[in-house]
């Protein structure tokens, strides 16, 4: 049980990890027609994120690894009933990765305002749905344990409450629009106004100019907006849902980070401001788990349905092999984190960067195997 307990907090920071950092790549993904006017502009958002973006999306494969082998049960119920929202998310994820990559190798405006188009997509369609998905948790879902021979549903009095019933499977019987109620997608709402007002404070402290005043200006805007709804949304999931009093904790952090953001935000210290907004979203995903312990999936149907952290565990050899491996692993991932903030740490100004355009010449594509189609590429 300690060890479960371990890998429950630890995929608890991993989600820490990919929320807090992928939150200000999706940010700049939705305010990239917004706060970029100009291609030069545009170029200097994709450039600030541009050594991030992939190597936080590490962030998220892991937990999604780290949750398969330390909770098969829960990786296996969550997965397999919220798979449409889950798929969507995949998807977004592939097109931002073609939209990033795919951009500058036509040398077409056309062609790059089609791939913003598609990256500006692909980055609020996530930015709800991780809302709806974490708010679900905390909420609970129609969850019931089947019988896997006769398909049958299992009396609530006949689940054991420590582990897994011989034969059975806790299963999410309520289909995709089960999942969407005022309480998740209000939590749709909070994630996408937090990660534009993370992405607001990256790009304000990642570049210089005009774009950097516009950034700033934008995020004291959105961080009143911002800190409100999260508010009613935590507050509404702590007396609802929440059978922790210790869940309080995160959520005071998670509110004090918010509004000393707003307010380094308004004194114009946008390093300040971004990582106290960095704290807040951290707190609100320890709230998030602080919610939801000793269940990972609650149920909405019947208690006895819920899936405890003892059910859903790995054999103790599991665990132990993968504590050993997170030992030696996991200091290297933050450590090459660490370090490549600190190489890219310095602001960009979209008036330094080039006029010229690479890529292949638009009426040459099919013939890119000759020299003479490439410029400047």
């Amino acid at each position: 049980m300690t060890l479960a307990i371990l890998w429950f907090i630890l995929i608890a920071i991993l989600w820490i990890g990919y929320l807090a950092l992928e939150g200000f790549d999706f940010g700049v993904g939705m305010l990239l027609k917004i706060l970029g006017r100009d291609e030069k502009e545009r170029r200097a958002m994709l450039h600030a994120i541009g050594p991030h973006w992939d190597g936080n999306e590490v962030w998220l494969l892991t937990a999604g690894g780290a949750t398969f082998a330390a909770f098969p049960e829960w990786y296996g119920t969550l997965f397999s009933g919220a798979y449409i929202p889950l798929l969507c998310i995949l998807l977004c994820l592939i097109v931002r990765v073609c939209a990033i990559e795919w951009r500058p190798k036509i040398n077409s405006q056309t062609w790059r305002d089609r791939w913003d188009w598609a990256h500006t997509i692909s980055a609020w369609v996530p930015s709800i749905l991780w809302g709806v998905a974490f708010a679900n948790l905390v909420q609970g879902m129609r969850i019931e344990v089947l019988d896997m021979t006769t398909r049958q549903v299992v009396p609530a009095a006949d689940v054991p409450a420590d582990t897994l019933l011989y034969g059975s499977s806790h299963q999410i019987t309520g289909g995709f629009f089960s999942m969407l109620t005022a309480f998740t997608l209000l939590g749709g709402v909070v994630t996408c106004l937090l990660f534009l007002n993370h992405g607001a404070l990256f790009i304000a402290l990642k570049t210089t100019g005009e774009l950097s005043q516009r950034a700033l200006r934008l995020s004291r805007r959105l961080g009143p907006a911002a800190t409100a709804v999260t508010a009613v949304w935590a507050i509404w999931a702590q007396i609802a849902y929440s059978p922790n009093a210790l869940s309080w904790l995160p959520l005071i952090i998670a509110a004090v980070g918010l509004l000393a953001s707003m307010s380094a935000s308004a004194t114009g210290r946008d390093g300040w401001a971004f990582a106290l907004h960095f704290v807040g979203i951290a707190m609100a995903v320890v709230f998030i788990f602080a919610s939801m312990a000793p269940d990972v999936m609650r149920s909405s149907i019947d208690p006895a349905y819920s899936l405890t952290l003892t059910q859903a565990a790995s054999a103790e050899t599991t665990l132990i092999i993968m504590t050993a491996a997170a030992v030696v692993f996991v200091p290297g991932v933050l450590a090459y984190t660490i370090w490549s903030y600190k190489v890219f740490a310095k602001r960009i100004n979209a008036d330094d960067i080039d006029e010229g355009q690479g890529g292949l010449h638009p009426t040459k594509v099919r013939d890119s195997a000759q020299p003479e189609a490439l410029i400047g590429y």
